[in-house]
C-alpha cells in the first residue's frame, strides 16, 4: 500500500505558527523586537529561503487584516471627541509630513535620473511610514498616550486619509497629460470614499449598540466574537470598496464604540487575533524581500536606505519641534515615521504597472523599503538612547517649596497616594503632596491639584516641604528600596512625626515593622477583602454571613502578621485557610445538638456552662 507523499492542509499554518514562536521570543531576547524576528522569520519560510510559502502576495492580503484589527483596537481606546481635538496634528502636522517628505524623495529621485512623473511617484510611495511597526514599538513601551506618541499617531493616521489621493494620482502620472475625466473620476472616487465614511459613522452612531445589545441576550460568547469580528472586517471591506485604506474604516468604527458599554467585550474577542495576524503581517513583508536582488546590490541599496532614513527623520523631527515637541520627543517621532509603510509595496507595483519604473527599478525600491521595516526598531533604540541624552537634567518642575504648609505630607501621588489624600482634602486637612515623577506632577496639575516636585527620600527635601513640622507622614511610593529609604530617613531626622506606610505585600510589610514604622498597610489587602466578600455573596451566600467571614479573615490576618513578626514569614501558617479541609469550625456552634431521641448531646468545640 502506498503512502500520500504531498504537503497537508495544515502544513502552512504549522509553518506560520512555528516561525512565531521561535522568531518573535528569540528577536526579543535578543534585543531586537519582535517585529524584526517576524520579517527575518518570512525571509526564511518564503521564496527566496526554504520556499515553504511560495505566494507573498496571498498571504499578505490575509495578514493585512492584523493592522486591521490593530487600528480598530487603538480606535476603542480613543474616543471621537478625542480624534476631533487631534485634528489640528492629523491635518497640520500629518498633512505637512507627507507633502514634505514626498517633495525630498522626488527632488532625490530627480536627481539620480527619474523622470518628474517618476520622481513624483516615488516620493509618494515612499513618504508613507509603517503603521503596524510604529505602533508596535509605542505599544510595547506603552508611549501611545504620551504627546509624542499622540503626534505620530496623528501623522500615521493622515498618512492613511492620503492613501485615496495617491491611489488616484498615481495612474495619472503613468497616462501623461491629464484629461479632464481624469479630474471628474477622481472627485468621484472622493465622494464615494466620503459617502462611504458617512455611512460607517451612522452605523457606529445609530445601529451597533442596539445590535450588540440584542446579541448580548442571546447569551453565546461565540455569537459574540463572531459579531465583533463582523463589525471590524465589515467596517474594512465597506471602506475598501470605497477605495479607502481598510485601516481607516476599522478605526473609526472603533472609535464609535469606545463610549459604547461593549467596548471591554470588543477588545477582548479581538485582541487575540490581532496578534496572530500582525506576526503574519510581518512574516509577509520579509517573504516580499528579494535576496537576490539584495545580495546583488547590497551596497547601492545600503547607502539608499541610510539615505531614505536620514530624510524621513530629519523632516519628522524638524515638524514635529516646529509643531511644539521638546527635541528628546521630536527625535522619537521623527525615528518612529523613519521607515517606510505598508502602503508602499501597493504603490510602488502600481507605479511599474503605469509605466513609470521598470521592473528592476521597482524591486530594488521594494527591496529598500522592506529593509528600512528591519533596521526600524534598531533606529527607534538609538533614538531613544540620544533623546535621553539630549534631555536636560534639570528637565521637569522646578524645586520650588516656598508656600509649603500642609500639617499632614504625602509621598507619592500614585493611585494610592491619590485616594488617600482624598479623605484628607474631605476634612479639610492642609496637605502637601510631593512625587518625583515629573510627568506626573504635570499631569496633575491640569486636574486642580498642587503637586510638588521632589525626591521624597531625601533629607535636604523633606526638610524644604517643612516635614519637621508635619504631624505626619504619608508614604505611598511604589518602589520598596525607596520606601525604605523614606522611612529610614524620617525616623533618624524626625522621629516625632507619625508615619504612615503603604507596603507592597506581606513580605515589605513585615520588612517595614522590623524597620520601627507601626502603622504599615498593604496597598492590596482591604481591596481583596472586599472582593472577596462580594464574591460570597455573588455565590450566593446571605450578606451579613458574608460580612461575618470578612471579620475572621480580617482578624485571623492581624494575628498572623503579629506572630510573623516575631518569627518570620513562615509563621502562623495555621491561622491561613487553605483549599485543604479545615481542621476546625469557621465559628462556634451557637447552640447545642439533639440526639435524634430528644435528649441533648454535647458538641465538640460548644463553650461549657
Amino acid at each position: 500500500m502506498e503512502h500520500a507523499t504531498t504537503a497537508g492542509p495544515l502544513i502552512g499554518a504549522l509553518v506560520f505558527l512555528g516561525a512565531a514562536v521561535v522568531a518573535g521570543p528569540l528577536a526579543r531576547r535578543i534585543g531586537l523586537g519582535v517585529a524584526v524576528g517576524y520579517l527575518v522569520a518570512g525571509i526564511v519560510i518564503g521564496p527566496a529561503g526554504l520556499g515553504f510559502i511560495e505566494d507573498p502576495g496571498a498571504v499578505l492580503q490575509v495578514a493585512e487584516i492584523g493592522v486591521v484589527m490593530l487600528l480598530f483596537l487603538i480606535g476603542l481606546e480613543l474616543r471621537i471627541e478625542r480624534l476631533i481635538a487631534l485634528r489640528r496634528l492629523i491635518i497640520g502636522l500629518g498633512g505637512l509630513q507627507i507633502a514634505l517628505t514626498t517633495a525630498a524623495l522626488a527632488a532625490v529621485a530627480w536627481e539620480l535620473g527619474m523622470t518628474p512623473p517618476a520622481a513624483l511617484a516615488i516620493g509618494i510611495a515612499l513618504a508613507f511610514s509603517g503603521t503596524a511597526m510604529a505602533l508596535q514599538i509605542l505599544g510595547e513601551r506603552g508611549h501611545l498616550n504620551r504627546p509624542y506618541g499622540e503626534k505620530t499617531f496623528s501623522v500615521l493616521l493622515a498618512q492613511d486619509l492620503a492613501v485615496v489621493p495617491a491611489l488616484a494620482l498615481i495612474p495619472m502620472l503613468g497616462d501623461g497629460p491629464t484629461e479632464p475625466a481624469d479630474w471628474m473620476q477622481g472627485l468621484i472616487s472622493a465622494a464615494i470614499g466620503a459617502a462611504a465614511l458617512a455611512g460607517i459613522v451612522f452605523a457606529g452612531r445609530y445601529l451597533l449598540n442596539p445590535f450588540f445589545r440584542f446579541l448580548a441576550g442571546v447569551g453565546a460568547r461565540e455569537v459574540m466574537t463572531a459579531a465583533a469580528l463582523l463589525v471590524v472586517l465589515g467596517a474594512a471591506e465597506v471602506a475598501h470598496a470605497a477605495g479607502l485604506s481598510m485601516a481607516m474604516g476599522a478605526f473609526l468604527a472603533g472609535v464609535l464604540l469606545a463610549g459604547s458599554s461593549y467596548r471591554v467585550e470588543l477588545e477582548a474577542d479581538v485582541e487575540p487575533f490581532r496578534g496572530l495576524l500582525i506576526a503574519l503581517f510581518f512574516m509577509g513583508i520579509g517573504m516580499t524581500i528579494d535576496v537576490k536582488v539584495v545580495v546583488e546590490n547590497w551596497a547601492l541599496l545600503a547607502v539608499g536606505v541610510v539615505g531614505y532614513l536620514a530624510i524621513k527623520l530629519l523632516v519628522a523631527t524638524a515638524l514635529a519641534r516646529a509643531f511644539g515637541s521638546p527635541l528628546p520627543y521630536a527625535l522619537r517621532i521623527g525615528a518612529l515615521l523613519a521607515a517606510s509603510g505598508e502602503f508602499a509595496f501597493v504603490l510602488i507595483p502600481l507605479s511599474a504597472t503605469e509605466g513609470l519604473i521598470d521592473q528592476g527599478a521597482a524591486s530594488l525600491l521594494s527591496a529598500l523599503a522592506a529593509l528600512s521595516l528591519m533596521v526600524a526598531p534598531a533606529i527607534a533604540i538609538l533614538a531613544e538612547k540620544v533623546a535621553e541624552r539630549a534631555t536636560p537634567p534639570a528637565a521637569g518642575p522646578i524645586e520650588d517649596y516656598s508656600d509649603v504648609k500642609g500639617e499632614v505630607l504625602v509621598i507619592g501621588f500614585g493611585r494610592v497616594g491619590q485616594i488617600a489624600a482624598q479623605l484628607l482634602l474631605a476634612e479639610g486637612v492642609e496637605v502637601t503632596l510631593i512625587d518625583a515623577n515629573a510627568a506626573r506632577v504635570e499631569q496633575a496639575a491640569n486636574f486642580g491639584f498642587k503637586v510638588y516636585y521632589g525626591d521624597g527620600s531625601r533629607l535636604d527635601v523633606l526638610r524644604a516641604v517643612k516635614a519637621h513640622e508635619a504631624r505626619a507622614i504619608v508614604i505611598c511610593v511604589d518602589d520598596a528600596a525607596v520606601t525604605k529609604r523614606i522611612v529610614e530617613v524620617a525616623l533618624t531626622s524626625f522621629p516625632l512625626t507619625k508615619l504612615v506606610v503603604k507596603a507592597y505585600d506581606r513580605g515589605h510589610a513585615l520588612d517595614l515593622f522590623a524597620l520601627g514604622v507601626e502603622q504599615v498597610v498593604r496597598e492590596t489587602f482591604e481591596s481583596a477583602l472586599l472582593l472577596g466578600r462580594l464574591a460570597l455573596e455573588a455565590a450566593g451566600v446571605d450578606p451579613e454571613r458574608a460580612a461575618e467571614i470578612e471579620a475572621d479573615v480580617r482578624r485571623r490576618d492581624a494575628q498572623r502578621l503579629e506572630i510573623q513578626r516575631v518569627e518570620g514569614i513562615s509563621g502562623g501558617r495555621h491561622l491561613a485557610y487553605t483549599n485543604k479541609p479545615i481542621p476546625e469550625p469557621l465559628s462556634l456552634p451557637k447552640r447545642k445538638g439533639e440526639m435524634l431521641d430528644g435528649t441533648e448531646a454535647e458538641v465538640v468545640g460548644a463553650p461549657a456552662e
